[in-house]
């Protein structure tokens, strides 16, 4: 095939997706070892205002910085078709999303630890590799935060007052509020707080991209390509040889020395090892596709956080939206007995209603007029599976998200609207209420088909590549994919269980911990690959 000028006929390393977690692991091979490196990014520069502005993050949704990807059509959802934002450009999420910075509770990653049989995925480890990570802003806590490190991590300057009373209505309704929700909250039954978020001065977004990949990019052995969208591995027998993608209305290969690492996200990394041959087989058939590899979990366990839109007051005193627009939120229980916060409303600076509820509502579309505070769940039971639509690079996969299918999942959103219900019309919330506009009291029956109705998702895709040990998982504790030889996974999909908090502090240490094994494997074992096999 003919290649553009600027690729090589192969390289050591070639990264598939650069998002949170690509840049990161692009960027530290590139530094850190003379490997050549390629990154294939199917999106475009992150250095537009709709990006560098954090104030601008949701006009990045459903654009040209958005795969739109959207899920099958569930009566769980009252037959509504969810939007699945991703984003579609340099820095992937990190570049597009809300920028709420939360790194996930102890428990998660015991809970991973436990799934991969890896102690590099403890609590203990993975502090250390946070440490690393930020550069944090906010009150010194020497053993969780580092200060040294590539994100520029801070709390919002100037909150909107609403969020402050927010957190004395919570402390009045037994919820403590900390000064990190980072910090030691994250170890015990959860908190309230004003978010951590990587904005530096003058509102600007540190997207993974700018943190870790520009700096890189000086580099004589990093090629970057931008509009450059995966399409699958080449594969001779079970070991990657290497990469097929399309770039400008050409369809174009690169031979893979070492090692390929998908870091397309929840949704395109199954759908391109599915098209490579690998996943589950009678799947495979069903489009014709050879098996290369039978790996049944490929898909399965698809995640994500919901997000209810929302519970709504409209304003005593219009207040525009400040700094993200989500500068409050909390991590709290469902009910007694859990290891870890299962609920995580947020505060959303405006009317926030879904598709139905907004305009059965009548919500203001005026941004200064209402305040939501949205109840989250984010230890979902649901389960879902990402599916091929057909055999054809260019279409996009059939989503089952599945969500709300879980009894368990209706009722911990039904105490988390109780909850946010409560908190809105408490005293401390007077000055900023001249009357709630939604949900409203409505009895358990009206509730539930209004929940599902309102119900949205955090866009936090993840689980559909599965870190463990079993038959149904697809990598293992330094993700490489199991059986399969010269290859890994890096981003949400790897996640056995979503973890507690918005995922993209959680990418970029996956981003981290697969470089450092990739990075291992390079300095011990040369440029040979590695024994992917079970």
């Amino acid at each position: 095939m003919s290649q553009p000028r600027e690729l090589l006929p192969s390289y050591d390393y070639v990264v598939c997706g650069g998002g949170a977690a690509g840049c990161v692991v692009a960027s530290r091979l590139a530094q850190d070892s003379d490997a050549t490196v390629l990154l294939l990014e199917a999106g475009g520069d992150e250095r537009v205002p709709a990006v560098e502005d954090s104030r601008l993050w949701m006009s990045n949704i459903g654009g040209e910085r958005d795969w739109r990807f959207v899920a099958e059509a569930s009566p769980h959802t009252a037959g509504r078709r969810l939007p699945l934002p991703m984003g579609r450009v340099l820095g992937g999420g990190s570049s597009t999303n809300g920028l709420i910075w939360a790194r996930g509770h102890r428990n998660d990653f015991e809970l991973w630890a436990r799934e991969s049989g890896d102690a590099r995925w403890s609590y203990e480890q993975v502090l250390q590799v946070y440490k690393r990570i930020e550069n944090w802003q906010g009150t010194p806590d020497p053993q969780r935060r580092g200060t040294d490190g590539p994100m520029f991590i801070t709390k919002p300057q100037d909150p909107v007052p609403v969020a402050q009373a927010l957190a004395r209505a919570c402390v009045a309704a037994g919820i403590p509020e900390v000064d990190d929700l980072n910090g030691a909250a994250m170890e015990g039954d959860g908190a309230c707080g004003i978010a951590n978020v990587n904005v530096a001065a003058g509102a600007r977004r540190v997207s993974v991209a700018g943190a870790y990949l520009r700096p890189a990019m000086a580099r004589p052995n990093l090629t970057v390509l931008l509009h450059a969208q995966v399409r699958r591995l080449v594969l001779d027998g079970q070991t990657v040889k290497g990469v097929e993608f399309s770039h400008r209305g050409q369809v174009l290969e690169v031979a893979v020395d070492a090692e390929a690492v998908l870091c397309t996200g929840a949704i395109n990394t199954p759908k391109i090892l599915m098209l490579s041959g690998i996943g589950d087989r009678a799947e495979l058939a069903r489009h014709g596709i050879e098996c290369r590899h039978h790996l049944p979990g490929v898909g399965a366990n698809f995640q994500d956080h919901i997000l209810v839109a929302g519970c709504v007051w409209e304003y005593q005193t219009p207040e525009p939206p400040r700094n993200n627009a989500a500068e409050f939120t909390l991590f709290w229980k469902s009910r007694a007995g859990l290891d870890r916060p299962d609920l995580q409303p947020v505060l959303e600076e405006c009317a926030f209603g879904s598709e139905v509820t907004g305009p059965a509502y009548g919500l203001p579309s005026d941004r200064a007029a209402a305040w939501t505070l949205a109840p989250g769940l984010v230890r979902p039971q649901s389960r879902g599976r990402v599916r091929l639509a057909s055999a054809d690079p260019d279409q996009a996969p059939r989503v089952e998200a599945n969500f709300l299918s879980a009894p368990e999942d209706v009722q911990a959103l039904m105490a988390c609207v109780k909850l946010c219900r409560e908190l809105g019309n408490a005293p401390e919330l007077a000055p900023f209420r001249r009357r709630e506009l939604m949900p409203g009291d409505l009895d358990d029956k009206a509730s539930q088909a209004w929940l599902r109705q309102a119900a949205g998702t955090y866009f936090h895709q993840s689980g559909t590549a599965r870190m463990g040990q079993g038959d149904d998982a697809v990598v293992d504790g330094a993700l490489r994919v199991h059986g399969v030889q010269g290859l890994r996974v890096a981003d949400a999909s790897i996640m056995p269980e979503v973890t507690t908090g918005n995922t993209h502090a959680p990418c970029v240490l996956i981003g981290e911990q697969a470089a450092q094994g990739m990075l291992e494997a390079h300095r011990g074992c040369g440029m040979g690959g590695h024994d992917g096999s079970r």
